[in-house]
């Protein structure tokens, strides 16, 4: 009799904490513009990368040797194109230039990575002011990046993104150190 009580308060007792803490909403950004083919100028221009969280290390594996990421994404010369390029500050001092060309998915928000078939790029809002977060899924793997406008934004930020990217099942996490100045872009 004893054992079944008890079975049956812990049982409540995950009931109430699973209500209690379940994991906050995150809204998705509206990536079409007025006419359906373009992002909006607010997600256009500079963004840092703060920080990474995926399920485990292995997804953010990339990012381990990098000091800082400073990223400039701008309209491509085509409807529903984006140019994004990268200085990547690498933690022994090189700077590394990268360039990636994104393509809208009609109907739909979900950005694509040419070249890349199997990656898909979802943007969502973040809490935090000039501020936005990715999930980038590709064969094999999931990870959350959070960007800002600034390269040093509120800790709060880092920890609310930190909080819900582990109630999305991410237990990795890795913040970018940001200790040497960023390269010149390119």
């Amino acid at each position: 009799m004893f054992y079944q009580i008890w079975v049956a308060l812990l049982y409540l007792y995950g009931i109430i904490l699973n209500s209690i803490y379940q994991c906050p909403e995150h809204s998705q950004l509206t990536t079409l513009g007025v006419d359906g083919k373009e992002l909006p100028e607010v997600h256009l221009g500079q963004w840092h990368f703060i920080a990474g969280a995926a399920p485990t290390m292995k997804e953010l594996a990339t990012f381990d040797p990098v000091d800082s990421i400073v990223f400039n994404m701008a309209a491509g010369s085509i409807p529903m194109q984006f140019h994004l390029r990268a200085t990547i500050r690498m933690k022994d001092g090189r700077c590394v230039p990268r360039k990636w060309i994104y393509h809208l998915t009609e109907g739909s928000t979900d950005l694509r990575t040419e070249g890349r078939p199997d990656m898909k790029t979802e943007l969502f809002s973040s809490s935090c002011p000039g501020g936005i977060m990715l999930n980038e899924t590709g064969q094999g793997y999931q990870r959350f990046l959070l960007y800002n406008r600034s390269p040093y934004p509120p800790k709060k930020c880092v920890e609310e993104f930190k909080s819900l990217t582990s109630c999305l099942a991410s237990k990795a996490f890795l913040l970018t150190p940001r200790n040497q100045e960023p390269c010149e872009r390119n």
